[in-house]
């Protein structure tokens, strides 16, 4: 029995041997790759995919941002332009002349008399000689009958005088009426200026043409026993169909006539002054500020735009599902690797 104890005892250490070598190689074969390729590699490999993803989701957020933002400016910007076609601003110009046209002024002095009417020059007006006296008439002067435009019943008398024309010269028209007497507390004549004194002359109804001013053109008065200086300038106004509408505006200032006749009157004195303030015409016009060129420029770089972002986003879900498909690929292989 001892011999055969001892004949055995050889073998079993080299079976036990071959069986451990066995059992470490499957050891071995088995343990690594689920350390090494389970743990280290994939856990790797994952964090970087996730850094991706994450990236991609926000900057697929933010173009999403731009996207709304460039949609609200393509609203803003439609909504603006439709404002201003239906608000146009007034634009004002000036354009300076040394010469106007001679303006018509047309009084209405019922039943005063015209003394005296002379231009003078550089604002210089002697004084009077014979205040209430007739004198020189140097001014072009008409008289004209017509009925008011607006009863057509009552007859107007009117006397047009030719304004002054250089205002590099300070060309002024200085007139005096005489009033002999009046019914009424307070004594004073109308007068109307209107643009061209020279359409006036040229026109053959005279009559017309004068309802048509008094229509169209605002009228003044000036008091007896002042000296009414008056300042005129010129707005013309360029109006939606083309044409062009011209009005004054003026400044007035009076100063007290000092009568130094000898003897007391009962009847009055009238002066005025007509001189323009500056050489300039101011020009009236509507403008719209909306350009169309301008909105279609910027709706094609915000529709430009719009594309560029829809197309990365495009992109950018399809390389995120690409990088998902590689992902699951790598894991269903470490998996089969491992099985």
């Amino acid at each position: 029995q001892l011999s055969e104890d001892v004949e055995r005892a050889p073998e079993n250490p080299a079976d036990e041997r071959e069986g451990e070598m066995e059992v470490h190689e499957d050891s071995s074969s088995v343990i690594l790759p689920d350390s090494e390729l389970g743990t280290t590699a994939p856990s790797l490999r994952f964090s970087k995919t996730c850094l991706k993803n994450v990236f991609s989701v926000i900057l697929l957020f933010i173009y999403l941002l731009l996207m709304a933002v460039a949609v609200f400016l393509v609203y803003q910007t439609i909504s603006d332009f439709r404002e201003k076609l239906k608000h146009p601003v007034m634009s004002v110009s000036y354009k300076e002349v040394s010469l106007y046209d001679a303006p018509g002024i047309a009084f209405y002095p019922g039943k005063a008399q015209l003394l005296s009417c002379k231009h003078h020059y550089y604002d210089h007006i002697p004084p009077l000689i014979n205040p209430g006296q007739p004198g020189d008439i140097e001014c072009t002067t008409r008289r004209i009958n017509y009925t008011d435009p607006f009863t057509n019943q009552t007859m107007k008398y009117a006397l047009v005088v030719q304004g002054p024309r250089d205002v590099k010269k300070k060309e002024l028209v200085f007139l005096q009426f005489h009033l002999n007497g009046t019914d009424q507390d307070f004594s004073a004549i109308d007068y109307l200026l209107f643009s061209s004194f020279q359409e006036f002359i040229n026109s053959p109804e005279k009559a017309e043409f004068m309802k048509d001013c008094e229509s169209s053109y605002s009228s003044w008065k000036f008091s007896g026993g002042f000296r009414t200086w008056v300042k005129m300038s010129l707005v013309k106004t360029k109006e939606e169909d083309g044409s062009e509408t011209v009005e004054f505006k003026q400044e007035t200032s009076v100063v007290n006539y000092i009568d130094q006749r000898t003897k007391p009157r009962s009847d009055q004195l009238f002066f005025v002054v007509f001189e323009w303030k500056d050489p300039f015409i101011q020009t009236v016009q509507d403008i719209v500020t909306a350009n169309p060129w301008n909105m279609i420029a910027l709706l094609c770089g915000i529709f430009l735009a719009l594309f560029k972002a829809a197309d990365f986003a495009k992109l950018s879900v399809k390389w995120m599902i690409k990088i998902r498909k590689r992902h699951l690929k790598r894991k269903s292989q470490v998996m089969n690797h491992i099985n």
